[in-house]
C-alpha cells in the first residue's frame, strides 16, 4: 500500500475527482492543510508520492505564506529521491520555480474553459499521451510559469503557451485543473473570494458562461482525468534514484 503526500492550501482546492482514484487503488492519502496547520513540517521521505494542490497565494508570497517555502523545500526533497510529483496550478507554479524556472503574473487571467494541445514530446508522454490533439480544460489563474530548462513541455494553450511540462521521469506540473467536478465549478463560482477574482478578470466569461461551457466540456475531462491521473499513479512505487537538481 502506498503513501500518498497531499498538500493542500485552502479548503476550497481539494483533490477533487483525483480522490477517489487514489482511494480506489488502496493507497493512504496524507494531507497537510497548511491553512490550518501553516508551521506543518510533513517529512517527504515517509511517503512514495506527493501531490501539491492550488491555492489563492502565488510562489513570491513566501513572507506573508512561510508554509510555501517548507513546501518548496519538501518539493526539492522529493525531487532528490525521484518521487511521484504532480503540481497543480499553484503546485505546478512551485515545482517550477524549484527548479529555476520563471514565475509571475500573466497578462491575462485564466478563468474557465481554455483549449490546450500536447506537444509532440506531450503526445508520446505516458500521462499526457492521454490528452487527443486538442481538448477543452478547466483553469482560474493568473500567473504562469516558464518551462524550467531540461524539462519537457507536454502541453500549449492560448493566451497562455506553457500549460503542462515534466521533468525527468515522473515530475509533473499542470497549470489546469484536470481535477474539477461539477460541485467543485459550482463552489468556486459562489465563494466570495474567488467571485472577486472572476469580476476583476474582465477578459474571461462569465459565471453564466462558465456555466453552459462546463455542461458541454466536463463530460470528457473528466474521462481524460481518470486516464492522466491514472498513468500518474502507475508510478508509485517506482525504484528511488538519486538525481541532481540545477542550481538556482
Amino acid at each position: 500500500m502506498a503513501r500518498v503526500l497531499v498538500f493542500q492550501h485552502v479548503a476550497a482546492e481539494p483533490l477533487g475527482t483525483l480522490d477517489a482514484l487514489i482511494r480506489r487503488r488502496g493507497h493512504r492519502i496524507r494531507f497537510v492543510n497548511f491553512s490550518r496547520d501553516p508551521e506543518a513540517t510533513p517529512a517527504v521521505d515517509r511517503y512514495d508520492a506527493l501531490v501539491v494542490l492550488g491555492g489563492p497565494m502565488n510562489v513570491h508570497d513566501g513572507g506573508s505564506h512561510p508554509h510555501l517555502n517548507t513546501e518548496m523545500r519538501c518539493i526539492e526533497q522529493a525531487l532528490k529521491r525521484n518521487m511521484p510529483i504532480l503540481g497543480i496550478c499553484l503546485g505546478s507554479q512551485l515545482l517550477a520555480h524549484v527548479l529555476g524556472a520563471r514565475v509571475e503574473h500573466a497578462p491575462h487571467w485564466e478563468i474557465g474553459w481554455y483549449a490546450i494541445r500536447p506537444t509532440t514530446m506531450g503526445a508520446s508522454d505516458p500521462v499526457m499521451g492521454h490528452v487527443e490533439e486538442e481538448m477543452t480544460v478547466f483553469q482560474w489563474h493568473q500567473c504562469a510559469f516558464e518551462i524550467p530548462t531540461d524539462a519537457h513541455q507536454l502541453a500549449t494553450g492560448s493566451p497562455l503557451p506553457n500549460q503542462a511540462f515534466r521533468y525527468g521521469t515522473c515530475a509533473y506540473g499542470f497549470q489546469f485543473h484536470l481535477e474539477m467536478e461539477q460541485r467543485l465549478i459550482e463552489r468556486w463560482l459562489n465563494q466570495p473570494g474567488y467571485r472577486k477574482e472572476l469580476e476583476a478578470a474582465t477578459e474571461t466569461a462569465s459565471a453564466d458562461e462558465i456555466r453552459h461551457q462546463t455542461s458541454l466540456h466536463l463530460p470528457r475531462m473528466e474521462a481524460t482525468a481518470e486516464r492522466v491521473f491514472g498513468s500518474f499513479l502507475d508510478m508509485i512505487g517506482t525504484p528511488v534514484r538519486k538525481i541532481t537538481l540545477p542550481s538556482r
